[in-house]
This record gives structure tokens, sequence and C-alpha cells, in this order.
């Protein structure tokens, strides 16, 4: 790809459209809430726009993968309110995102490894007709050559990129990742910015948590961090990286 860094050839993805956004996909007010007692993430709000992308970065162990565990009701809110498209779903269980048109990939257990690929991107659907992957199929080809693989022969990057295809093509209004390029080849990275914003395009929402900065930097419409716990610091537009680098090293 003419030798240039994940830095310039991720730049080369960035699609920043002006627009005026009126219509709140999601709506996080005052989240609180962990595990029993124990108060991991305290008082967070953030709004993902519709056709918008938020970026949630920071340390290891500082509540990301928890706040989204609340959103998406793999825990309970000690506090506070969730909203998709002005309804409060902080009470229902996670297992109705997806009829909510919600996408959600986690950090882990994001793929049956005794299942094929193909059985895995077909899981949530009554056909395993395979034409909703069309696109995803010509971004990542590899994943088309593997579908017949058990998807626990797979590396832990191919996971992470069968989990995210999976998540992207679903026919939802937002798409939740947590640490989706974890393990995965820079090119492929690349690639995951560009699907990104080409569903942004069509009104899709994403919020994404993410240690790659470079990742966030192509596609993210405001970035979020988080340390302890709390939104520390957060930015809209492009040039968000020193500032986001520099508290992070504090």
């Amino acid at each position: 790809m003419g030798g240039n860094s994940i830095e310039q050839r991720c730049a080369k993805s960035i699609c920043w459209r002006n627009k005026i956004v009126t219509e709140k996909a999601l709506e996080v007010d005052n989240a609180s809430g962990g595990y029993g007692d124990l108060k991991v993430v305290k008082e967070i709000s953030l709004d993902v726009y519709e056709g918008s992308a938020n970026g949630v970065t920071g340390r290891n162990g500082v509540g990301k993968t928890t706040f989204l565990k609340l959103i998406c009701g793999a825990l309970p809110l000690l506090g506070g309110h969730v909203r998709l498209y002005g309804r409060i779903i902080n009470r229902l269980p996670s297992h109705s995102l997806f009829q909510l048109g919600i996408s959600y990939a986690p950090q882990e257990s994001i793929v049956f490894d005794g299942l094929t690929v193909q059985e895995n991107l077909t899981l949530h659907y009554s056909s395993s007709n395979l034409d909703r992957y069309t696109y995803v199929f010509k971004k990542f080809p590899r994943l088309k050559d593997r579908l017949q693989q058990k998807a626990g022969t797979l590396s832990g990057g191919e996971k992470k990129l069968l989990s995210f295809s999976r998540a992207v093509s679903e026919p939802t209004k937002l798409v939740i990742l947590d640490e989706p390029t974890e393990g995965v080849q820079s090119d492929n990275i690349i690639l995951m910015a560009q699907v990104i914003n080409e569903e942004k395009v069509k009104g899709r929402s994403f919020l994404i948590v993410d240690q790659n900065i470079t990742f966030l930097e192509a596609f993210s419409d405001r970035v979020h961090l988080f340390d302890h716990g709390e939104q520390t610091y957060h930015t809209d537009g492009p040039n968000f990286r020193n500032d986001i680098e520099k508290r992070i090293l504090i």
C-alpha cells in the first residue's frame, strides 16, 4: 500500500461531513454502575447523534468496557438513564438489543468457537443467506474464504474482524464496538475505518471504545477520555490527538 505509515493511510479515510444533526440516536445521562456495590463508572453523560460516531479511549482498567456493558444491559445501572431515540432502555434485558436496533460487539467472547464462520455470521437469522455480507466480503475477502472454517481456529485478530463484520452488517441503527482493532492487522484496521465512515453516510451511528488513537481519528465526530471511571475530557473535530495523548500521559 505504497509504504505509507498507518497514520498516513488512516488519514486518507477520514470523512468529516458538514451537516446539521438534530436527532440523538443514543443519550446517556449520568450513568453510574459496576459490579455489585462497586461503582466503577461514575455519572458519565454523552450523546451519539444519528449518522455520527463517538470514540471512547483511555488507559486499561478505567471503566470503558464497564460503561458499554451498562449501556447494553449486561450490567445494571446504579444511577442515570440510557435512551435510544428517546426511549429509556436501561431496564431492558441485553438480549433484546438486536430487536431494538443495536449491534454490540463486546471485547471478549466475541464469536462461538465451535461454529463455522458462516454459522457465526447467520446465527441471528432464520436463513443462512449471506447476501447482507456482500459489502464486507469485498472489504475483507479472506473472511469469505474461511466461511466453512471453525471460528475457534481463527487468530485473535481474525475473530475481531469476524465480530466487526457481523455487527456492521446487521440491520441496526446503532453499532457499539469494544476494542475492535485489538490484534487486527494494520491494513484491515484502515478498512474498518472506511467501513464505519461509509455506514455513517447511510445514517448509522457508532459508539466505539478503542485505545488506537489513529483508528478513532479516522472517523470520530467526538472523542471522550475516561480515567478512574469518569469522563475527564471530550472534544469535537479531527484535531484531538495531541490533547488526548497529553492527558493520557498525565
